[in-house]
């Protein structure tokens, strides 16, 4: 074999491997605005950012770096095309919607509209907060802190009047289901998202009714007493993805499959449904009004009542104690801030 021959026979592998090499770096850095991972990276992208500015794609970035197979795009809300989301199309509620397209449609043929609005469904960076019930929020004075945020989130019933020291004023959407849903009109915020999440099939019939104002029918099932109007205009009505549901439970916290069907100790609280489904679609996610101390047993469970925290049972849908654990990995990697340092 000839020197010029040999030469070539020992570079070009070594041009193939290098290659290889330059084009998977290459490779990382596109896949970088999706798949964050690097602590060094995060520094680099967001280090130099001023204080209180808004961090594009921080939670996901973040997010990815405890939970690898984090996928940000996951839509908020269902829409007319719900049917291609392959993920949730296979399960009943509350992991799913599975016998209950027929009603759907006729729902989001109602509402008509599937997003946050203009202002908030466009390419800038959006900052959230999840506000729950805790009593840990009573007598913090956070409420200008949380008015400050793009998009406020709140849960069930929880009141705003009364309370605006402590919660803020400002209400983009409240999350609730039927038994957690408001049940005197005039305590109905009048420029907020009402938004439904469906733990059971009986779930979506109710919505229905509430969206078309018809009279409410087959109450039976229902665990407690629920709405019989909400005072919204069907245009501001939504139903949140039921993917977070499923994520939160079975990917997230770690709870029993059960063959993807409700049952004991493993259905998420609406709280951390809430937050999973900010992570998906927010740039930087905070809470406040989190987490229980049973240490505690003569502290407020909630801020607007005098209950206290030993009135807290054992549940039988949720494992308490394993979603603690998954929302203190998600503070102790920075994924959330938590504005009240009750988890």
């Amino acid at each position: 074999m000839k020197p010029t021959h040999k030469l070539l026979f020992v570079l070009c592998p070594m041009l193939v491997l290098g290659f290889i090499y330059y084009s998977s770096g290459k490779l990382r850095l596109h896949m970088w605005g999706q798949k964050a991972r690097n602590p060094l990276e995060l520094v680099y992208k967001y280090g130099n950012l001023s204080e209180g500015t808004c961090k594009p794609g921080y939670a996901a970035a973040k997010m990815t770096a405890i939970f690898p197979k984090f996928v940000k795009p996951a839509p908020m809300f269902l829409d007319r095309n719900f049917k291609r989301l392959a993920k949730v199309s296979n399960y009943f509620p509350p992991f799913g919607f599975k016998t209950q397209e027929r009603i759907i449609d006729s729902i989001l043929a109602a509402t008509k509209n599937y997003g946050l609005g203009k202002e908030l469904d466009g390419p800038g960076c959006r900052r959230c907060i999840i506000v729950g019930n805790g009593g840990i929020l009573f007598n913090k004075s956070l409420g200008s802190r949380i008015d400050d945020y793009d998009v406020v989130v709140r849960l069930n019933e929880a009141p705003v009047a009364g309370f605006t020291k402590d919660v803020g004023t400002k209400t983009t959407m409240r999350i609730t289901y039927p038994e957690g849903a408001i049940q005197k009109p005039e305590n109905y915020e009048k420029d907020s998202l009402f938004v439904f999440s469906a733990f059971k099939s009986l779930d979506f019939k109710w919505l229905r009714q509430m969206v078309l104002k018809e009279k409410l029918r087959g109450i039976e099932g229902f665990w407690k007493s629920v709405a019989h109007y909400v005072p919204r205009e069907p245009s501001d009505m939504r139903i949140l993805n039921p993917y977070f549901i499923q994520e939160a439970a079975f990917q997230f916290i770690g709870l029993p499959f059960n063959d993807g069907l409700m049952g004991k100790g493993n259905i998420p609280t609406l709280g951390t449904v809430a937050i999973t489904m900010a992570l998906h679609n927010c740039d930087e996610v905070a809470v406040a009004g989190f987490g229980y101390d049973m240490n505690k047993p003569h502290a407020p469970l909630h801020y607007y009542e005098t209950v206290k925290m030993s009135a807290i049972k054992e549940s039988w849908t949720h494992n308490i104690s394993k979603e603690k654990e998954f929302l203190r990995k998600l503070v102790k990697a920075n994924v959330i801030t938590d504005l009240t340092n009750g988890i």
